[in-house]
């Protein structure tokens, strides 16, 4: 079965350990990508991704090149927005930190949410636990997480349940629309 990155359009095998790191380590190995190369890997319009640079959801890019962390942020954004509104998304990004734009070396970066989210869909599998056994799967995920910022297991955990969420729901509304459009067809 072939599986995509969440909120991408990048082809993985799977959702194996540190799958997310991985594949992005090796696209940024150069400066960045440019715009274009960013909305072919997310599907999102460069028009989108430019509106959220001009309102503060997304750091400019420098000399034309959007950073994996950039990139991140982007892949996010287009996966939760299938089933929250953009200010939802930016609050949730924000309540990480403190910020939406916090860039400090304590912060918890994009880059590194992403791959915790990546591995936690990796643990859970097809089907969405219960929130007792999703909760257990996040402390699991988060048993090596090293608390730079107090009280940031909890808000990452926090987090990561409403993406996994997010994730589950966006998955079956396109079940639901893909049965409409045979439904529509059939009468």
């Amino acid at each position: 079965m072939q599986y995509k990155l969440p909120g991408t359009t990048i082809e993985t095998r799977g959702y194996s350990r540190d799958v997310a790191d991985t594949i992005l380590e090796n696209i940024f190995q150069c400066k960045g990508v440019v715009l274009s190369q960013v909305a072919v890997m997310t599907g999102v319009e460069p028009h989108d991704v430019q509106n959220w640079v001009k309102r503060g959801f997304l750091a400019p890019p420098r000399h034309r090149q959007y950073s994996r962390r950039q990139f991140t942020r982007v892949a996010i954004i287009n996966m939760l927005r299938e089933t929250m509104q953009i200010d939802s998304i930016l609050r949730l990004l924000g309540y990480i930190n403190g910020a939406l734009d916090d860039e400090s070396d304590d912060a918890i970066d994009d880059c590194e949410l992403y791959n915790l989210f990546v591995n936690l869909l990796g643990r859970i599998g097809e089907q969405l636990p219960t929130e007792e056994e999703l909760g257990r799967r996040c402390d699991e995920e988060l048993a090596q997480f090293t608390e730079r910022i107090p009280d940031s297991r909890r808000r990452v955990k926090d987090v990561l349940m409403v993406m996994v969420y997010a994730y589950f729901s966006a998955n079956a509304k396109r079940r639901v629309d893909m049965l409409m459009k045979d439904i529509r067809a059939a009468t």
